[in-house]
């Protein structure tokens, strides 16, 4: 699995030929990103920032788009979607937490997740996180510190922050990361792992470069 971060919530998580793109900007957004081919869009909220379906449509790409809740499969990736509370952007709303399994390894996408405590059936299913995406940049989702508290409670094995860059609270990431005590951690271009890699990890902290 490779992971690449892409600026404000926008991920794309490969696996050989497989794509998946959580929350690409669309072209109406101020976060800017180039396109690129995803065969699954999972979109946590209906605002530019992250319902850019046409980011991840290109060539013979056309997408399976996941924007609400329920369960899905997807060729051969399981999803999961829960609704939750954000306020992103000054609204309240309703944002979708998303767990996938892929390539025997469980993701939870947090979304905009703004909420104090996550929603009933979350917390029932969300017992197994082996890699977190978490927002730390306020406005109207979780601030650094609401965030890293969710993280130690989920008990992920990696935590990887997001929605910090183009705009969001100032020096949110250095915060995060002192709040994590883990203020040597040095960005990096990509992730790649396989489950084993898990092994022995817990609470790791992962700072991806926007590419």
């Amino acid at each position: 699995m490779v992971i690449t971060y892409h600026g404000g919530e926008c991920f794309k998580v490969s696996q050989g030929d497989l794509t998946v793109a959580f929350n690409p900007p669309s072209k109406d957004s101020d976060i800017k990103v180039s396109k690129f081919g995803a065969d699954i869009v999972l979109s946590t909220l209906d605002v530019p920032d992250f319902n850019g379906i046409e980011t991840a449509s290109l060539g013979d790409k056309k997408p399976f788009t996941i924007v609400g809740p329920g369960e899905y499969e997807v060729k051969g990736v399981a999803v999961r979607g829960f609704v939750s509370d954000t306020k992103y952007g000054g609204t309240a709303g309703l944002n979708i937490i998303y767990s996938v399994s892929l390539e025997g390894m469980n993701l939870c996408f947090l979304g905009a997740f703004g909420g104090s405590d996550l929603p009933h059936d979350a917390k029932q299913e969300l017992d197994d996180v082996d890699i977190l995406f978490v927002p730390i940049g306020g406005e109207g989702a979780l601030d650094y510190s609401d965030a890293y508290k969710l993280a130690v409670q989920l008990e992920a094995n990696i935590i990887i922050p997001m929605q910090y860059m183009n705009g969001g609270q100032k020096d949110a990431l250095k915060l995060f990361l002192k709040e994590a005590g883990a203020e040597g951690t040095k960005a990096i271009d990509r992730l790649t792992l396989k489950k084993k890699d898990l092994d022995g990890k817990e609470g790791e902290i992962v700072v991806l470069s926007a590419n």
